[in-house]
């Protein structure tokens, strides 16, 4: 029996867990756990990747004084990159997605190459913060950093440069950065020309299941580890917890819920219709050269970001008070659009919330449980409306939604979920992304055939919680409200 070693990086925090299958199940074990504290230093907020290296290396030694492991993978967030110089030093600490440098530089890219031609290309979802568009700053505003880099590195990726010393860039990743050919599972080297950047950044691009490389010999001397296989997993964490998603069914809905909550479904091949585009849906890479066909929506961001600001006030509220607070809300107050650019930094985000109701119109929620609730039912409203979205647009209907990742910890969520969308919610497993990460590993090791194989497996290690729809009369009575006051809509 092979055990492999699965560091999954979220926005928030991170975990090195170790996993194995046996009987027909997939067990995992945590070993390491760390907080992802981004950084504000002079006006640009970046990720620490110091500290995080250090994390990891602690979670190889605490692994291998666990009983040890025959490979490690590794999944974080997307778009975010790191350039090596020529001489392989990082040229820059990597800045965090959520800093404000390229505000308005979408706009200017469209100056290049239109809004409805870029997405043909790509068919990635239009946010501010892709790796494209955070080039192309660099491209205008630091041109010396791009002068003088010679690699770009996706996160994942460059994790993986400093575990083994091989520059690759995974499939899954990759596909996050708005610089991908969808169809032919490759970078688009004739938008790095349109845009004027340089293609020499572009690493060559490995699947799900291949190798990086091994590990440094300086490493396994340090950390007391074997030279073992830095496999790559399906790099981004969403794609990873798709992975696990415990589906009988190859036609099925997901919603990996954690600080994004990423809605959508799995495809042979990319949709970039003019539908999907106005839609605003994206086509990311999956395991096996499928395509996630999803929508990138704000998720529990809100509710921790809320949260950190009455912290900073004194109020002393775990996620746990801050769910009764909601429940013992009036229903069916003011709405938001979770999705509206003024909650994507960080910052006072209840006034936020109090703001965009009174310009829409709407009594602004006053109290904690009064904001709460505004956002767990804008969150719900949001999921019906991109469900119902999914479903036009790939001509299916879905019996059930899987709910996956830390997100389903959160039950009035996943129960306002049911009742909006008007759909079975099956949730779990809570360990989505290292869940998946862990199963490319086995699947790559021999201990797992194949995905399917690995599904069941994941199925028979979890056990779900179903939440039926109830309550749907008064979800329908406020929706037409919601899109109203939102200004969003079904059309495309």
């Amino acid at each position: 029996m092979k055990k492999v070693l699965a560091f999954d990086f979220g926005a928030s925090s991170g975990r090195a867990m170790l996993a194995s299958y046996a009987g027909g199940r997939i067990e995992l074990s945590e070993v390491h756990r760390f907080s992802n504290d981004p950084v504000e230093m002079n006006g640009v907020l970046y990720w620490d990747l110091p500290r995080l290296w250090f994390e990891v290396r602690q979670g190889i030694q605490k692994a291998a004084a666990a009983g040890g492991f025959d490979s490690i993978g590794i999944d974080t967030w997307g778009v975010d990159f790191g350039l090596l110089g020529q001489d392989g030093q990082l040229l820059a600490n990597p800045v965090h997605y959520r800093d404000r440098r390229t505000e308005g530089v979408p706009e200017e890219v469209f100056s290049l190459i239109s809004k409805e031609a870029l997405y043909q290309e790509t068919g990635t979802q239009f946010m501010r913060f892709n790796t494209l568009y955070q080039l192309y700053y660099l491209k205008k505003e630091k041109p010396w950093l791009l002068d003088n880099a010679e690699t770009m590195l996706m996160m994942p990726d460059l994790f993986a440069w400093l575990l083994t010393g091989e520059k690759r860039s995974e499939f899954t990743i990759a596909s996050t950065s708005n610089l991908l050919d969808p169809e032919g599972r490759c970078w688009d080297q004739t938008l790095f020309e349109k845009l004027g950047l340089p293609a020499r950044l572009l690493p060559p691009m490995i699947m799900p299941g291949e190798q990086y490389g091994l590990l440094r010999e300086e490493l396994c001397e340090e950390l007391s580890c074997p030279q073992v296989p830095v496999i790559a997993v399906a790099a981004h964490d969403t794609a990873s917890a798709v992975v696990s998603t415990p589906a009988a069914k190859r036609d099925f809905a997901y919603i990996s819920c954690g600080t994004w909550s990423l809605f959508g479904t799995e495809n042979p091949a990319p949709v970039r219709t003019n539908a999907s585009a106005a839609a605003n849906f994206t086509n990311e890479g999956g395991f096996g050269g499928s395509i996630r066909f999803l929508k990138n929506i704000m998720g529990l961001w809100l509710i921790q970001e809320a949260r950190r600001q009455w912290i900073r006030e004194g109020c002393e509220l775990s996620y746990a008070d801050l769910e009764r607070a909601a429940l013992a809300a009036e229903p069916f107050g003011p709405f938001i659009n979770v999705d509206d650019p003024v909650f994507e930094t960080p910052g006072n985000l209840p006034r936020r919330v109090r703001e965009y109701c009174r310009k829409t119109g709407q009594r602004a929620p006053e109290t904690q449980g009064e904001v709460m609730r505004c956002i767990y039912e804008s969150l719900a409203m949001k999921y019906r409306l991109t469900l119902r979205q999914l479903q036009k647009l790939t001509g299916r209907q879905y019996e059930a939604l899987h709910v996956l990742g830390g997100g389903i910890k959160d039950r009035l969520l996943c129960q306002m979920a049911a009742d909006a969308c008007r759909v079975q919610v099956l949730a779990g497993p809570a360990e989505a992304t290292a869940t998946g990460n862990a199963a490319v590993q086995l699947i790559s090791l021999g201990e797992l055939p194949n995905l399917w194989e690995a599904r069941e497996a994941v199925a028979r290690s979890t056990s779900l919680k179903t939440y039926e729809p109830g309550n749907a009369g008064s979800w329908d009575g406020h929706y037409a409200r919601y899109l109203q006051v939102t200004g969003l809509d079904e059309s495309f």
